[in-house]
């Protein structure tokens, strides 16, 4: 029978590898660590070898893997094959050498947290090789310490009595408790992330947003972190150790989720996504489950699925071994197709037939436009940043029952009224989606058809939320996708929003520098003069009205 020792053997004769590998016979009562001679064997040889030596232990007692490291230090193997369950431990415990007589290092409290392992324990290497004291630490339920493992004191081996099924199961039974109350309570916990070069300040604004789109959909929010690097890294994004520390951090904190403000390559999803069993999103994403739960017209939901494939498609990857087997067919040649090309293939066809759809829906429009446009009456879109007040104006003006939340992108459908003005005049408005700073590319594509019908309109108003810190870089913002769309030249009426909420000189000397109105569409504040004021915009367009 042979065996396969994890690590670097170089430098070993063939008889420490036999002596290495004759560890693979050893067995362990499920409720020991490890036995006295098994630890005396090891020690012994790692004296010998002058290296560290592990071993990985299931619950049975069977020894998994032997691990060779060096003078001070292993490296764990890859335990992905090792599924870890809501509220469950790896099912495995690391035991080990130390030959300097140093208690557990960082790095071993490190791959506890990280790896979710039962235990880990280290076993002092004396001057003779036989074995010292032994350091065991586990893992904590959360608390209010915040403490992510407990350290048990150090034990000569003789005197070391810890019944390890009893204290994983009893370490296991809370953890589980634990989550289920959140599975059954609460809402998906998550740890916001922003990996930026741009200044503190503007990546604070930036995450601020994010957590305002963790709330739309239903996450909550349990902690946020902002990493500066130098250089941003291709593959994690950050520095390799301060994915660690970020992962621990998480679920030391008890998260479901490490959300990203930034959107990460296929690449970056993937290689992040192998160090931890936590849900990996970001921004794109986010913003792509909000879009879907918020559309409800045809033409909606029609342009979010689109964009939706085409975020996953390039992110297909075959992480999973089932991916890899292949699939025939009589009469077909070759390996044929893998399961992952196979899904592939069908998110292609998919998104053809959505596309298809979406010109079907583009006729429709027209249609509905060119009836729109026989009426004679003047066109008016109101347009500005994501919960700046649209639809809350779009009430205010027309005593309409659109759908009003204080949340980001709470409509996405547009919706048209008739506005009759206090001279009798009737014209046509309707909000539109709002924007956002960094929307996605493929969403902004998606919705470039419904933006584009604000060629038509008369009057764009851009409504501002003049309440919000960061409302001038909103309107630069808004401001970019209308030069995107060529419509910088339109004809439109600047109007803060949410004024009551606002300092009051500040409101008035913004409307003096852009010429603007502020109101509150919520306490119907100035609505009349807007009426009025818009009125008198379409009367100087050649007699629109």
């Amino acid at each position: 029978m042979s065996y396969r020792s994890f690590g670097n053997i170089n430098g070993l004769s063939p008889y420490d590898i036999k002596r290495i590998e004759n560890i693979y016979r050893r067995r362990i009562p499920p409720h020991d660590v490890i036995t006295h001679e098994l630890a005396r064997y090891m020690t012994e040889l790692s004296f010998e070898i002058r290296r560290q030596i592990g071993v990985l232990v299931d619950r049975k007692g069977k020894i998994d893997f032997v691990i060779i490291g060096n003078h001070n230090e292993i490296v764990i193997p890859d335990l992905s094959t090792y599924r870890i369950w809501m509220g469950r431990l790896r099912g495995l415990r690391c035991i080990h050498t130390h030959l300097n007589g140093e208690p557990l290092t960082r790095d071993d409290l490190t791959d506890l947290a990280f790896l979710r392992l039962d235990l880990m324990a280290a076993i002092e290497v004396r001057e003779d090789g036989l074995p010292g004291r032994i350091y065991t630490a586990h893992l904590l339920p959360e608390n209010n310490e915040g403490k992510m493992w407990e350290i048990i004191p150090p034990v000569y081996l003789s005197n070391y009595k810890l019944d390890a099924l009893s204290l994983i199961k009893t370490v296991e039974d809370e953890l589980y408790k634990r989550q289920r109350l959140r599975t059954v309570k609460e809402k998906d916990r998550a740890i916001l992330v922003s990996v930026t070069t741009l200044r503190r300040e503007t990546a604070e604004r930036s995450l601020e947003e994010l957590k305002e789109l963790a709330r739309t959909d239903d996450i909550e929010v349990i902690d946020s972190v902002i990493i500066r690097p130098r250089q941003i890294n291709p593959k994690y994004l950050m520095g390799e150790g301060q994915l660690k520390e970020l992962i621990i951090k998480g679920l030391q904190l008890g998260a479901d989720i490490i959300l990203f403000n930034e959107e990460l390559s296929p690449t970056q999803l993937r290689e992040i996504a192998d160090y931890t069993e936590m849900h990996i999103m970001d921004r794109t994403q986010l913003i792509l489950n909000i879009f879907g739960r918020r559309a409800f017209s045809r033409d909606g939901k029609v342009k979010v699925e689109l964009a939706r494939l085409k975020y996953i498609l390039p992110r297909l990857s075959a992480k999973d071994d089932a991916l890899s087997r292949i699939r025939g067919g009589i009469g077909v040649k070759g390996p044929g197709e893998t399961k992952l090309e196979i899904g592939r293939r069908r998110i292609r066809e998919k998104i053809v037939h959505l596309e298809k759809e979406l010109k079907s829906l583009a006729r429709e429009r027209m249609v509905r436009k060119s009836l729109r446009l026989k009426t004679g009456m003047p066109i008016i879109s109101i347009i500005g940043y994501t919960n700046a007040g649209k639809s809350t104006l779009l009430n205010a003006l027309t005593e309409s029952h659109v759908l009003v939340e204080n949340k980001l992108f709470a409509t996405l459908d547009p919706t048209s009224r008739r506005l009759r003005f206090p001279r009798e005049q009737e014209a046509i408005i309707s909000d539109t989606v709002g924007f956002i700073n960094n929307l996605p590319e493929d969403l902004l594509d998606a919705f470039r058809s419904t933006l584009e019908e604000l060629h038509d309109a008369d009057l764009l108003i851009h409504l501002i939320d003049i309440s919000n810190p960061a409302f001038e870089e909103q309107m630069k913002t808004v401001e970019g996708v209308l030069f995107e769309l060529n419509l910088s030249e339109k004809p439109r009426l600047l109007v803060f929003n949410k004024a009551d909420m606002a300092d009051k000189e500040i409101a008035e000397n913004f409307c003096y520098r852009y010429n603007a109105i502020a109101i509150s569409a919520l306490k119907m504040e100035n609505i009349e003069r807007l009426l009025e004021r818009v009125e008198d915009m379409l009367l100087s367009k050649k007699g629109v009205l």
